[in-house]
Parts: structure tokens; C-alpha cells; sequence
């Protein structure tokens, strides 16, 4: 039932009427629906629940409202909807509507306004325009356009009621991702890209290769107006794991196959890399890139979407909430458990309704693209309600049990000897989930936003004195060492280049005197792994007079940990051994040592103009005792085509 662009039949000359063009009024809808970044597409991109105007150019006749009418179906694969176009704006019985502007007085080129309801599928379509006249003349034309998710539409399940946080978590192509430990987060500048020329279309391809599209397109298609599908569908893309899916996971530190994941600067190069190798997963990516490529597309699919870093992340593979770490006499972290915790693991967070789960469950929905667990069999994570996870209702969808461990666990801590015998144990209910940020919306800095995942206990409580806290009920009461503690402060956040400061607070709360061994060291290690090999040590034996409390100031100097500058970390422990009764007590910090920074300045950066060539100063100063040499990488989203680099 298709006729080709202005093909005409059967009626007098008389009546002559031909659509000679549509207008798809690309900058004003481009405008009017907030996606005038999307304009290196080369199709319309507008969004769902608010209307979009086209314009006939008729050659013949004008149109007629009494004896003409007119009539759109509209495509997303092989389905379609039919749509009449009404000459008012008065109610369709159809979902979709279209209407003839009521204000356009010229019938020679009049305007129809398309309205997707705000319930339609995400996707590329195309549509056909017919004209039908008194005679039988028929007259058509065709176009396309992309149709996203509209967070400023009440009636879309995406909604979200402020406009701050829409440019924020939809319209901001840069953001930060957070890295390091809870006590120095480190902040590493991401470009999410979005309106690049390609990624849109890359990011609807992620869609189109999925395997859920792939088995059954007409059911992908329907599901896809529901941003829980949606999401569902972009977790499992993102890794490789199950599919052709965007990245190949690499924790081996084996790289030579491809890239370091932080060689990545931004989602642009990645996703389209992807799309022109034929799907082949780039290599390689870790949590953090993960995450950041799957907010990319989610903005660009127009479902609000946040990066998240949780500070201690269990992996909690045998689901019984306890994390165990296991020590030697002298304070080296062993490889003993098959659980472990992250310093620190990034995840997304995107805003829909659960129309699937009842009242109260709407908001912000934890999504995670990195491969660790299988959800209903493939390697995806969410969308798990944030506020579900802190009311602990693991009878709803999805991986919210999984998601609660990673952010509630207990650790239990435990010093062994030579020949496996426990020598100590204690237990923290406060590491794992210690501090959970984002960006904070229009600010380069981050919100912490730990008290949405979990009922905080000591609205006082700060990291220095958790840990604190930490040791002292972990010693305490406990045989016979109940009565000596062990406190493990940084004295200030590690800077590359500059001794790391730390003090040991030793308490002997009994009233005899005691001897006591004091054993340090240091561990490198990276950020999902059990420390490697001990780099720095230090022994000590010490005299402790009845109810005596003792600081000691310790340093390692950067001559010890040059080679653990940047993304790996430092696992730092005191064991205390009495020389009487053998007894051992722990505490322990892990901490990073931060990367010396860039310094950007611009030229005259208050009177900057368009189109007129712009000056920047970068300075890099070397805080090492050894030279060191490396590329400088220059990259805009908007500003420069590709990246510099200069050696």
C-alpha cells in the first residue's frame, strides 16, 4: 500500500494536488524539544509526549479542510500506528496525534504537528504522509526522525521535577567519575559525549544488535517505551560478556590486546569505535568506564542518569553479608577469601518510575554494567530501587539482595599464624559503604549521597573516627589483650612527592605494664584485588607503663612508593603482638597516594569569543626523584575534531 514520493492517481487535472517536499522544521523542533545538541544527526531527533511540526510544500491546489484529508502512519520496524490528521487540536481517539496548525492561514504549505505519546518506544522511525482528495487523489511523502524518552513531559515515566537536575543528569556531555578511598576521593573528568557526531546512532545500534531485539523484534519493540526494559537492555550492552556487547573487562593488568581502561578520557571513542568494527567489544574497560559509557547512553536515550562511586564495594560471592580478610603475625594481607572489597565501585544510577513495584519505589534505580553476577542469566545488574536496598525489600525486582551486600556488608578482620592458628578476629559493620557520591548537580565537586543506601547509625560519626571506633570495640573486652588499643590515623590526604605522615595510638587500659611488639606494612595494591607483595615494613618493640597511652609518628618515604602513584593503592597495617600472652590486635587504613595534577589556565578567559582562537596554559610540575616523560592529550567534545597529542 506504499505509492512513491508525489506519485498521484486517477482524477482530473483539475484537482491536481501534489506534495512536492516535507520541511521536517529541524531547527525549531530541534529547539522547541531540547535536543539541539543532537544536530550533527542527520535525522530529526525530538522526544516523546510533546509535538513536532512538519510543513507540506503542495505544488498544485491548496489543500482543501472541507473535501481533503489526510493521514500519517507512522513506522518503528515493522510495526505502525495510523494516525488521521484533524484540522483542530480537539481529541484522537488514537495515542498519537496530529493536527493541522490551527494559526496557519497558508493552505499552500500548511503545518501538521505530530504528537508520540509520552508512552511511546524509543527508536529510529520513518513515516508516510497521504493526502486524500474528494476525487481520489492521492498524494504522499515520506521522512524520519528519532524519537527519545522526555524528562520534561509529567506524563513520562522518566519525569523528573527539576530543571537543574535535568541539565545536569540528561543535557551535560562532561562530568567527573570518583576513584581512590573514602578518606581521598580522587576525581578523574570524563566526556559522556553524547552529542558527537555518531554516538546517538551508536547508542540506538546497542539497541538494535541486543539479543533482545535479535530474537524477537516486534516484542523489543513494544518493550521499549518502558525505561526498566530499556535499562535492562543497556546493562547487559555495555560488557561483552553475553552478546556483541560495547566492552571487553580486563583486571588481568595484561593489556598488550588493546588499551589500559585509564587511557579513556571519554564514551565517544569507545562507542563509536564499537559501532564501525562491526560490533567487536573494545578493549578494554574496567568499572568505572563501564559505568560512564552506560550514563552516555542513557542521557542520550533521555533517561536521567548519574555516575555513582561506592568507597569499600563488597563482593559478596557466597551471599552470607561478610566479607573475611585475613592478615599473617606481622600485618601482611593474605589472599585467603574468594570474597573481596573494592576500595571503590562505580555504578550508575537513572531515574524512572516503577509502575512494576507499586508506590513508593520510583526515583533514583541502581544499575550496574560491570560483569560480576548473572541476573536471570546474563551479566547485568538493575534496575534496583535505591530506597529498596535501604529498606532491605529483597522481595522486589532487580538484584536488589546483591546490591545491599556490595553496600552493607560486615568484615571480618583476622590475624593467623604461620600454621593457620587464629591469633585474632574482629568485626566492622561500618567499612563496607563508607561513603557513596556523585557529582553534585552544577558543581565540580561531589555529593555524598550514602544516607539514601543505608540507615546511618551516628549522625556524627566521620571516617577518621570510624575506623577509630572500629578498633577500639574490636579490642576491647576481648581475653587477654581486651584491655590494649590499636588506632591507625593519616595524619593528612597523600600527596605524590611528599613523605606519607601516619600516626599509631597505642592504649594500655589494664593496670600492669606491658611489652609489646609493634609490627607496620605497607601493600600495594589495585583497586578490586588483594594487596601484592609488601614494599615497606617497619618493627618496633615498645614499653607500655600501666593504663599508658602512646602516639607514634611513622613515614614512608617516596622513595618506597613511587611505583604506587596513581590508580593503584596502599594497604596499610599495625599488628600488635604482647610479648606475654602472645595475644594480637589489628587496625589497618587503605589509601591512595593521589596523582600529581594538570593545571589548565586560559588566556583572558573572561572575554572569550566564538569562533575566535582560544590560548591555554597547561602545567605538569614532576613531584618525583626521577625524570619522567609521557603524552599530553588534548580533547573537547565540541571544540576540537579528535584529540592532540603532544609528546
Amino acid at each position: 500500500d506504499w505509492c512513491p514520493p508525489g506519485g498521484a492517481s486517477g482524477s482530473p487535472f483539475s484537482d491536481y494536488l501534489l506534495i512536492q517536499n516535507v520541511n521536517l522544521e529541524k531547527s525549531e523542533n530541534l529547539l522547541r524539544h531540547r535536543t539541539e545538541d543532537f544536530s550533527s544527526s542527520k535525522a530529526l531527533v525530538v522526544r516523546r509526549g510533546a509535538p513536532f511540526r512538519v510543513t507540506l510544500q503542495l505544488e498544485g491546489r491548496p489543500l482543501n479542510p472541507r473535501t481533503d484529508s489526510l493521514r500519517i502512519k507512522v513506522l518503528l520496524g515493522n510495526l505502525y500506528v495510523l494516525i488521521p490528521v484533524t484540522f483542530s487540536k480537539k481529541v484522537s481517539s488514537s495515542p498519537w496525534k496530529a493536527y493541522i496548525d490551527p494559526s496557519g492561514q497558508n493552505l499552500q504549505s500548511p503545518s501538521i504537528f505530530i504528537c508520540p505519546p509520552a508512552s511511546a518506544s524509543v527508536g529510529h522511525y520513518r513515516f508516510q504522509l497521504r493526502v486524500f482528495t474528494r476525487n481520489s487523489w492521492k498524494t504522499c511523502a515520506f521522512g524520519r526522525f528519532i524519537l527519545l524518552c522526555n524528562p520534561w513531559c509529567r506524563e513520562d515515566t522518566v519525569y523528573i521535577p527539576f530543571e537543574d537536575q535535568r541539565e545536569e543528569y540528561v543535557q551535560n556531555d562532561s562530568g567527573l567519575l570518583f576513584m581512590g578511598t573514602p578518606v581521598n576521593p580522587v576525581s578523574r573528568p570524563w566526556s559522556f559525549d553524547q552529542y558527537e557526531p555518531g554516538v546517538l546512532e551508536a547508542c540506538l545500534k546497542l539497541l538494535q544488535v541486543s539479543p533482545q531485539h535479535q530474537n524477537n523484534r516486534r516484542m523489543d519493540y513494544l518493550y521499549r517505551n518502558n525505561p526498566v526494559y530499556l535499562s535492562r537492555v543497556v546493562s547487559a550492552m555495555i560488557n561483552s560478556e553475553d552478546d556483541q556487547g560495547v566492552l571487553k573487562g580486563n583486571w588481568s593488568g595484561d593489556f598488550k590486546q588493546g588499551v589500559h581502561p585509564s587511557t579513556w578520557t571519554g564514551s565517544g571513542d569507545i562507542l563509536t569505535q564499537w559501532a564501525e568494527s562491526a560490533y567487536t567489544p573494545v578493549k578494554y574497560g574496567q568499572c568505572w568506564v563501564f559505568a560512564a559509557v552506560m550514563c552516555t547512553v542513557m542521557r542520550a536515550l533521555g533517561i536521567p542518569c548519574r555516575v555513582v562511586t561506592n568507597f569499600n564495594s563488597a563482593h559478596d560471592t557466597n551471599g552470607n553479608l561478610v566479607i573475611e580478610e585475613y592478615y599473617t603475625e606481622t600485618g601482611q594481607k593474605l589472599k585467603r577469601s574468594k570474597d573481596s572489597i573494592w576500595n571503590f565501585h562505580v555504578w550508575v544510577e537513572c531515574w524512572m518510575a516503577r509502575r512494576d513495584l507499586g508506590p513508593g519505589m520510583d526515583g533514583w534505580q541502581v544499575l550496574d554494567p560491570t560483569p560480576q553476577e548473572r541476573s536471570r542469566g546474563v551479566f547485568c545488574c538493575g534496575p534496583a530501587p535505591v530506597k529498596a536496598i535501604k529498606d532491605q525489600r529483597y522481595d522486589l525486582f532487580y538484584d536488589i539482595p546483591f546490591v545491599y551486600a556490595e553496600v552493607n556488608a560486615d568484615v571480618h578482620s583476622v590475624v593467623v599464624s604461620s600454621d593457620g592458628r587464629v591469633l585474632s578476629y574482629n568485626k566492622d559493620t561500618e567499612r563496607v559503604g563508607s561513603l557513596i557520591c556523585t557529582k553534585a548537580v552544577s558543581h565540580s565537586q561531589h555529593q555524598n549521597i550514602t544516607r539514601d543506601y543505608k540507615h546511618i547509625r551516628s549522625p556524627t560519626s566521620t571516617l577518621t573516627s570510624r575506623s577509630s571506633t572500629m578498633s577500639e570495640d574490636s579490642t576491647s573486652g576481648r581475653g587477654p589483650m581486651g584491655g590494649v588499643a590499636v588506632f591507625l590515623f593519616l595524619d593528612k590526604g597523600p600527596v605524590a612527592g611528599e613523605p606519607v605522615r601516619f600516626s599509631v595510638k597505642v592504649i594500655n587500659r589494664q593496670s600492669v605494664s606491658k611489652v609489646i611488639k609493634m609490627h607496620l606494612n605497607a601493600q600495594a595494591k589495585e583497586y578490586n584485588h588483594s594487596p601484592s607483595d609488601t614494599f615497606w615494613e617497619a618493627h618496633h618493640v615498645i614499653q607500655m607503663a600501666p593504663m599508658e597511652a602512646k602516639v607514634f609518628h611513622q613515614q614512608i618515604l617516596p622513595a618506597h612508593y613511587e611505583d604506587v602513584v596513581g590508580d593503584d593503592l596502599v594497604n596499610l597495617a599495625v599488628v600488635l603482638e604482647d610479648v606475654a600472652s602472645k595475644e594480637r590486635v589489628l587496625a589497618s587504613e587503605e589509601f591512595n597516594i593521589a596523582s600529581p595534577q594538570l593545571t589548565i589556565e586560559i588566556a583572558d578567559k573572561d572575554v572569550i569569543v566564538p569562533n575566535k582562537e582560544q590560548t591555554a596554559m597547561v602545567t605538569f610540575t614532576n613531584p618525583f626523584s626521577h625524570p619522567v616523560s609521557g603524552v599530553l592529550t588534548v580533547a573537547g567534545a565540541g571544540l576540537i575534531q579528535g584529540k592532540i597529542h603532544f609528546r
